[in-house]
C-alpha cells in the first residue's frame, strides 16, 4: 500500500523544459497543453507528450535532379524549421511527433521542389545565379507545405555535376580566361601606343613651339634693328649737319696722303 501511494504521489507531477511544450492527454483524449515548468497530472489517467518548439534542421544529402538544359545533379539541401508554441497540440493529433510531421510534411515535398525549380533553370545559371536560385526553392517549399510547421529557411550546401560536365565547364572557363587574357593584352598595347603617339605629339607640339616662339623673336628683332636703320636715316637726311658730325666723330685726325686734282680736304668744307 505504501508502495502503490509512492508511485501515485510521484506520478502526479511533471515538468516541461524550456523550448518544449506539453500535450496534456487524459485518457488518450487532449485535454490542454503544458508550459514549461513543473505541473500537475492525475496518477495513471494522464499524459503528458513533449512537443519540442526549438529550431530543428533535417538533411538531404542525395536529391537528383535534371537542369532545364538536361544535365543531372546530385544536390544536397538542408531544412530549418520548428514547431510553434500554439501549434503542438495540432502536431500530435496529427502525426504523434515531429518526426511523423516531417515524414509526412517535408520528406514527400522536398525532392519535388527541388526538381521542379532547378528544371527551370541551365546549370550554369543554377550555380551563377546561387542567390536566385536558393530563394526561389524556399518559396516553393513554403507554399507547398501547409501544416502546423514554420520553415524558416532552406539551404542548397552543394550541387554536383557530372564528371563530364564538370570537366566540360572547366575547359571553357579556360578557353574564356585564355580570351580575357588576349584582350587584356591587346588593350594593354593599344593603351601603350596611345601613351606613345600622344607623348609624338606632345613632343612636335613642343618643337613647333619653340621654333614658331625662335621665328617670332627673330622677326621682333629684325623689325627693331630695322626700325633703328630707318630712324637714323630719316634724322641724317634731315639734318646734314649731323652728317658732318658724324663724319668729324669718325675722323682720326689724319689727312689722307693722296687727294685728288680739285678736291676738297676731308669732312671740312671752306665756304662755311
Amino acid at each position: 500500500m505504501i508502495i502503490l501511494l509512492v508511485v501515485i504521489g510521484f506520478g502526479s507531477w511533471f515538468t516541461v523544459d524550456q523550448g518544449e511544450r506539453g500535450v496534456h492527454l487524459r485518457n488518450g483524449k487532449v485535454i490542454g497543453t503544458a508550459e514549461p515548468g513543473m505541473g500537475f497530472k492525475l496518477p495513471m489517467f494522464d499524459k503528458i507528450v513533449k512537443i519540442s518548439t526549438q529550431t530543428h534542421t533535417v538533411s538531404y544529402p542525395k536529391l537528383q535532379a535534371y537542369s532545364r538544359d538536361q544535365q543531372p545533379a546530385t544536390i544536397r539541401v538542408s531544412v530549418t524549421f520548428r514547431v510553434p508554441e500554439d501549434k503542438v497540440t495540432e502536431v500530435y493529433a496529427e502525426f504523434k511527433s515531429i518526426d511523423g510531421m516531417v515524414d509526412r510534411l517535408v520528406d514527400r515535398q522536398v525532392p519535388t521542389q527541388i526538381e521542379n525549380i532547378f528544371g527551370q533553370y541551365t546549370a550554369i545559371s543554377a550555380v551563377q545565379e546561387r542567390v536566385k536560385f536558393v530563394m526561389d526553392i524556399n518559396q516553393a517549399l513554403k507554399n507547398s507545405v501547409h501544416g502546423p510547421i514554420d520553415i524558416t529557411s532552406v539551404q542548397v550546401e552543394n550541387i554536383d555535376f557530372s564528371n563530364a560536365y564538370e570537366k566540360s565547364v572547366e575547359d571553357r572557363m579556360r578557353a574564356e580566361v585564355e580570351v580575357q587574357t588576349q584582350k587584356q593584352n591587346l588593350e594593354k598595347e593599344r593603351v601603350s601606343a596611345q601613351i606613345a603617339v600622344t607623348k609624338a605629339q606632345a613632343e612636335a607640339d613642343s618643337q613647333l613651339a619653340r621654333a614658331k616662339a625662335e621665328a617670332e623673336a627673330i622677326r621682333i628683332k629684325g623689325e627693331a634693328e630695322a626700325s633703328a636703320i630707318k630712324s637714323r636715316a630719316d634724322a641724317l637726311a634731315k639734318n646734314k649737319d649731323l652728317i658732318e658730325l658724324t663724319k668729324a666723330e669718325k675722323w682720326d685726325g689724319k689727312l689722307p696722303s693722296t687727294m685728288l686734282p680739285n678736291s676738297t680736304l676731308p669732312f671740312f668744307e671752306t665756304n662755311k
